[in-house]
């Protein structure tokens, strides 16, 4: 499996984000910040929207997991299902020199 890199490095990301909170004030709503902004870095209102929401959670001010807590539940994904498969073939290797233990002991 290959990690695809993103379109928009961090720093883009943070500067998009810091731009939508400096002008939002000169705009009727968040929504219409995101807009005009997002039109400016060529991403869509919807991707903005969410890295803004994103900022909102790391910052303690919108409720959810924040970007590290993320980080760590994928991280402890990736560790169980790593776990499992090892459990798994150790579970089957077990099993097939339990057989082969019973055939060498049953032939005379």
């Amino acid at each position: 499996m290959t990690k695809r890199t993103a379109p928009f490095s961090p720093e883009v990301r943070e500067r998009a984000v810091r731009m939508v909170r400096d002008h939002e004030g000169e705009h009727g709503s968040q929504w219409s910040a995101i807009q005009s902004i997002a039109a400016k870095i060529g991403c869509s209102g919807e991707t903005l929207r969410n890295w803004v929401r994103q900022s909102e959670r790391d910052q303690g001010v919108r409720p959810g997991q924040t970007t590290d807590e993320r980080e760590r539940i994928k991280a402890l994904e990736r560790e169980n299902r790593e776990l499992r498969q090892a459990n798994e073939i150790l579970r089957k290797a077990s099993a097939y020199f339990a057989m082969a233990e019973l055939d060498r002991r049953s032939r005379p």
